[in-house]
């Protein structure tokens, strides 16, 4: 049957242009006839623009992606972060003391544990890759979806009409081709917001991740390029009202105490941005010729920082699944591929679902016996060093069956 693409990948945010540009820099994949949808893609900032406030914590597997695809070059460009170092505590302990946590990369004989970088660069990187591996970018998005025999029917929101052996929704949280695919999704809000800034510290950040739990939600300082840091600071909805609505003295004197002063004085520098916090996920991955990646399927707390990662992930393991598939004469829609990558992704995505949630309810709150057993389990988490150590290589991307595009050895 004649076809207008093979692949067509509805959103081209970081996860939608990641895997619209993996499936042309991957060799099992190459020379697959592929069309983004994306109403608005991202410019590539130039020089001397601010770095935006959205950033992210990309792992090491997350890094062999854009290697893969080209893109990284252009994101070590712009300010890429490495950090080498990750503390977390609790509000009742001290960072470095015995009741804390600390990952070090000279541990794994790693040069940096990951990288902090900007969002829209990360997007526009990929996008440009994904075009200069052949793929068709169409400003446009989806209005409906006909499923019907051996191609899917992608209708604009121009009416114009596209075929496709396979649709992948990378289109977020509330995808709309999941919508329109009938595929049920099950979540809560969290009860948390997320206040997020860019901060000057008065100290060096060194290099270092630094997290502390309090028992309205955790706070974390992510180190920037130009020394500053980025606060992801998840707490209640009232309370981020309130931080969002401070001046910029009383922000300082706020954040500076919640984060214990483990940076010194923390001087804003940006306008602060609050959203909300909840979990979200996908009954199925996958449906007849459809996939979804990325937000579309699963959403997470911030507090590990693996949103973007998972993700990614994705975007690999549903690439080899179809690279596996294109070498037996599998159609990319045909149901084979897909099981393998539902069945993959799944045993992956919701054990790491899991822990985030229990760590989310195990820190955010004021019991003081709770308090006390997530204190000695980061003490006993920091001397166990094959627990400490599975903990570090699961959110590098190094552990678990790890898919071919981000393995170690290419």
């Amino acid at each position: 049957m004649k076809r207008d693409f093979d692949v067509i990948v509805v959103g081209g945010g970081m996860v939608g242009a990641g895997f619209a540009a993996l499936l042309g820099a991957y060799e099992p994949t190459e020379g697959l006839q592929v069309a983004m949808l994306e109403p608005r893609p991202v410019p590539c900032p130039s020089s001397g623009e601010p770095f935006d406030l959205r950033v992210s914590a990309v792992s090491r597997a997350s890094q062999r992606l854009l290697e893969r695809t080209g893109a990284w070059p252009q994101v070590v460009q712009r300010g890429a972060a490495a950090y080498q170092r990750m503390v977390v505590w609790d509000e009742r302990s001290t960072p470095g003391g015995r009741e804390s946590i600390c990952f070090d990369a000279a541990g794994l004989g790693e040069p940096d544990l990951g990288h902090i970088v900007e969002n829209r660069t990360v997007q526009a990187a990929l996008t440009e890759r994904a075009m200069t591996h052949g793929v068709t970018l169409l400003r446009t998005g989806v209005a409906e979806l006909d499923q019907a025999g051996e191609a899917m029917t992608v209708v604009t929101t121009e009416g114009r009409r596209l075929t496709a052996a396979l649709v992948v929704a990378a289109d977020g949280s509330e995808s709309v081709v999941r919508r329109l695919a009938g595929i049920d999704s099950r979540g809560w809000d969290y009860g948390q917001h997320a206040v997020v800034a860019h901060l000057q510290p008065e100290l060096a950040h060194a290099h270092t991740a630094w997290q502390r739990f309090l028992s309205t939600g955790p706070l974390a300082l992510l180190p920037l390029a130009d020394g500053r840091v980025s606060l992801v600071w998840s707490t209640t909805p009232g309370q981020a009202a309130v931080l969002a609505g401070l001046d910029d003295a009383r922000f300082c004197d706020e954040v500076t105490g919640a984060s214990g002063g483990v940076l010194g004085r923390l001087e804003p520098t940006t306008p602060r941005v609050a959203f909300p916090l909840r979990l979200l996920h996908a009954l199925s991955y996958t449906g007849h010729r459809i996939a979804l990646i990325g937000d579309a399927a699963h959403g997470v707390h911030p507090l590990a920082g693996q949103g973007v990662n998972l993700g990614f992930m994705d975007t690999a393991a549903l690439a080899q699944s179809l690279g596996e598939g294109r070498g037996r004469g599998a159609d990319p829609g045909d149901a084979a591929p897909l099981r393998r990558y539902e069945r993959w992704r799944k045993a992956e995505n919701i054990p790491a679902m899991a822990l985030m949630d229990g760590l989310k309810r195990l820190f955010s709150n004021s019991d003081p016996a709770l308090s006390w057993l997530r204190r000695t389990g980061l003490a006993l988490a920091d001397r166990s060093g094959p627990l400490k150590r599975s903990l570090i290589e699961h959110a590098m991307g190094l552990a678990g069956e790890v898919p071919l595009p981000v393995a170690r050895e290419l």
